[in-house]
């Protein structure tokens, strides 16, 4: 599986549109996502303190878009990147992700029922 850190109303506007498009898909050409064993990584980082996330939970074989792992930052370590837009039967589970009581993220169980 792969994760994808999402805010709860852009996660409620694709299922009515059909499917999701990150911001980054129309900046970078990509939408970013993390393996469970990274997430905590941009978590902290780039959303620390904000509410109202979630994280999608995504089966890689079900994508219809092509996914890459790269190293786009030259930290050593290749993030997933999904090149186009994640179609919803790929999303197996949206999991609630709220920071804890200093802002900081922890990572929730993941288990797809």
């Amino acid at each position: 599986m792969i994760l994808h850190i999402a805010h709860r109303d852009e996660w409620a506007a694709a299922q009515a549109a059909g499917d999701y498009r990150a911001d980054s898909l129309a900046t970078e050409g990509f939408i970013h996502c993390s393996t469970p064993e990274q997430v905590l990584i941009p978590a902290n980082e780039r959303f620390q303190g904000q509410t109202g996330l979630l994280l999608l939970v995504i089966d890689p074989d079900r994508l219809a878009a092509e996914l890459v792992y790269e190293d786009c930052y030259e930290t050593g370590t290749a993030f997933p990147h999904i090149y186009g837009p994640l179609n919803l039967d790929a999303v197996v589970r949206a999991v609630p992700f709220p920071p804890g009581p200093d802002g900081r993220f922890s990572l929730p169980s993941l288990e797809v029922i």
